[in-house]
């Protein structure tokens, strides 16, 4: 016991103590006893509860050691339970493993809720206005946060503004399907930022563009998506076009340090400061490239059939085509017409940014019955080579 009280009771109390009878000071003690066998059989439950939500994590959500304490710091459960309701649940709408890892590792309270008061009631509408239950896994990894969220209060009223706005249920539920977020956030997000838009002369039929194609770009903080305007602005893309809200698209998942790196590479091409802005201006997907892909096509055009780096920057979009699907089956046909001067340099960006058709009849089928063949043979092998 008087192990106990020195390590309990401070030495000034101990002092206190000794001038006070014995039959004063036992209550004292029982009571600091109690107290640290309750604290550890606090500490004991609390490592025991840490110790099977880690095990938990790994064996059922397929999470390393590392993600499972990480994540065990958030959320913990005495039993299986809960959490096995809701893995369930995911499985039976159709998510794999790998995505209710990911669904878990963002959401680790979801483990700790009910499926039928909080998950259920939101499938339910979703499926009934629209959203094949096929979709359903699409959907929900799109933005795990919409389970999270209220249904009277955010999702439902959000549904429905949208699908006013679009004035088409099957616009809305490919776009709910391809990005659930846009159901969230109407009133402080959203809305705001569409109408930043079109203040600054935006059309609305490009602010529906936005919405349909990028809908995430809308859901960006409003301080954020005020500072990317402006930037698009600055950049001089003209309002009243479609490449603003294509602009805006870019320049909202590029950061400056990755949108600095691609000028370089640009500059690395010969093209001058004034030569990237138009380009951008033209084409604005040219900064959504990457490094590679852009050091491959200018590779290409510029080293392997001459063309002057100068004449690509007047087509910008030539950037965006796939190396083996176009560049390397075109490229072998050109290379040919080149030799024949059946084409010129001047021109060479254009020929593999005319629809197939278009590049079939002009520039294969319009040649002598014997030379057409041999390059129809010449690109259909390119062709399957890409496949």
């Amino acid at each position: 016991m008087f192990c106990f009280l020195r390590k309990t009771i401070p030495f000034r109390r101990l002092i206190v103590f000794s001038t006070i009878s014995p039959e004063t000071i036992l209550p004292e003690l029982l009571f600091f006893q109690r107290q640290w066998l309750s604290a550890r059989y606090c500490n004991s439950v609390a490592s025991n509860r840490h110790s099977f939500t880690v095990s938990y994590l790994i064996d059922t959500c397929g999470f390393s050691p590392q993600e499972a304490a990480s994540v065990s710091k958030l959320v913990s459960f005495e039993s299986r339970d809960k959490p096995d309701l809701v893995i369930n649940f995911f499985k039976s709408q159709g998510l794999t493993k790998p995505q209710i890892h990911r669904f878990v590792r963002e959401l680790p309270r979801l483990l700790r809720s009910d499926p039928q008061k909080t998950l259920v009631p939101k499938i339910e509408f979703l499926v009934s206005n629209g959203v094949s239950i096929s979709d359903i896994p699409k959907l929900l990894c799109s933005c795990p946060s919409i389970m999270v969220r209220s249904l009277s209060k955010q999702i439902i009223p959000s549904f429905h503004f949208f699908r006013d706005l679009f004035q088409s249920d099957a616009k809305l539920i490919q776009v709910v399907t391809n990005f659930s977020g846009i159901l969230l956030d109407l009133n402080s997000r959203s809305m705001p930022n569409m109408k930043l838009l079109r203040e600054a002369g935006v059309p609305e039929s490009n602010v529906i563009k936005l919405l349909q194609y990028f809908p995430s770009v809308i859901t960006k903080s409003c301080v954020r998506f005020e500072e990317i305007v402006k930037e698009v602005k600055e950049l001089g893309v003209n309002p009243g076009q479609v490449n603003f809200v294509l602009a805006v698209s870019v320049l909202a998942s590029a950061s400056k340090s990755t949108w600095g790196k691609k000028v370089d590479v640009y500059k690395k091409w010969g093209w001058s400061e004034d030569d990237i802005l138009a380009a951008f201006r033209k084409y604005p997907f040219i900064m959504k490239a990457s490094k590679d892909k852009i050091d491959a096509v200018m590779d290409f055009l510029v080293n392997k059939l001459g063309c002057e780096s100068s004449i690509v920057a007047k087509y910008p979009g030539v950037i965006s085509f796939s190396m083996k699907r176009r560049f390397l089956p075109r490229g072998a046909v050109i290379k040919i017409l080149l030799s024949k001067g059946l084409v010129q340099k001047e021109s060479l960006p254009l020929l593999f940014m005319y629809p197939e058709s278009t590049f079939l009849r002009r520039f294969i089928m319009s040649n002598l019955k014997e030379e057409a063949t041999q390059l129809l043979k010449l690109y259909q092998g390119k062709l399957k080579l890409a496949r």
